[in-house]
């Protein structure tokens, strides 16, 4: 289903770089911090503002504000806001580079980050990784990945997908069949076919090829990933399927995961609150509470304390 963007941060009006540079280097100058004044400017500057704001603050006082940032501040807090001061292409790039460094690869942030984002934006994260680590982001991910999962990856990475064709009812009809024929209908599961279609498929055309699929299968996509595939891929195909149908509802499973059992996974809460806050959070909140019957602002708070308690709950807008 198409929906209309919420965010829940826009920027602010009558935006003055050097003044908000000033009032916040003022608020890291001196004996203490003054969390509360950082959390008012920068969970309500837009991330173009933010960076206009990191050019005055160089300017002005010769200082890389990040790094000032980093020092005053600790914990998820610090992770919160200097987050929201990288461009947002930059963030994830480093986040990916994160999570495919050292032993072990955390496969759920790659495909949070990647199975979720339109053609544009994963161009923009090429493009981007490489600059910054001097190394093709394809060639990383497949030296830490393997097998379909890897495949299905490479394919997204390398701008597999046609965003420029519409919808075409007839290739949908042919495409659920194929998808029919790969999985349920045979004993195992052509893993080679669900990667092509649902990498090179824009999301309009996969909208159709999936109401095609219920026809002819009587069940969902989702349930037949479910019951035909396991592991790591058929969590990147889930994530592709529900971003095409629901993308707030799918960030809002994911910031529930992040928050159950024991312990919360920080890291996830920061990386989509931060990342969404521009898009769509207003409808992750939204979609939350549909799901859950609880507010995401309530979940969020009985999670987190202090000033990271305070920057992620003036992200989401107003109750």
């Amino acid at each position: 289903m198409a929906y209309k963007r919420e965010p829940t941060v826009v920027g602010v009006p009558n935006f003055n770089a050097a003044e908000d540079a000033a009032t916040l280097r003022g608020a890291m100058k001196g004996f203490g911090t003054d969390e509360q004044t950082i959390i008012d400017i920068l969970t309500t500057r837009s991330n173009i503002q933010r960076q206009a704001i990191a050019e005055a603050f160089t300017h002005e006082y010769g200082r890389d504000i990040i790094e000032d940032l980093k020092s005053e501040l600790g914990g998820h807090f610090e992770d919160v806001i200097v987050a929201l001061m990288r461009p947002p292409a930059e963030y994830l790039c480093k986040e990916l580079h994160h999570c495919m460094e050292g032993l072990g690869t955390d496969e759920h942030v790659l495909v949070e980050i990647l199975c979720t984002r339109t053609k544009p934006e994963i161009a923009e994260i090429v493009e981007t990784y490489e600059r910054l680590y001097n190394r093709p982001l394809a060639e990383h991910m497949c030296s830490e990945t393997s097998g379909d999962f890897r495949r299905l990856l490479t394919l997204i990475v390398t701008g597999a997908r046609d965003e420029e064709a519409g919808g075409d009812h007839a290739r949908a009809v042919e495409a659920a069949q194929q998808l029919y024929d790969a999985g349920e209908a045979k004993w195992g599961t052509d893993e080679e076919i669900f990667n092509k279609i649902l990498a090179h498929e824009s999301f309009t055309q996969l909208r159709l090829i999936f109401e095609e699929y219920k026809n002819i299968s009587g069940r969902t996509i989702e349930q037949a990933i479910k019951a035909e595939i396991g592991g790591e891929l058929a969590d990147a195909l889930s994530a592709i399927v529900e971003c095409v149908e629901n993308a707030p509802a799918w960030f809002a499973q994911r910031l529930r995961a992040a928050m159950q059992g024991a312990g919360t996974d920080d890291a996830a809460i920061v990386r989509i609150v931060a990342t969404r806050a521009e898009i769509d959070l207003g409808d992750i909140k939204r979609e939350y509470e549909r799901i859950y019957d609880k507010t995401l602002r309530s979940e969020l708070e009985g999670e987190t304390s202090g000033d990271y308690k305070r920057a992620l709950v003036a992200l989401l807008g107003p109750a």
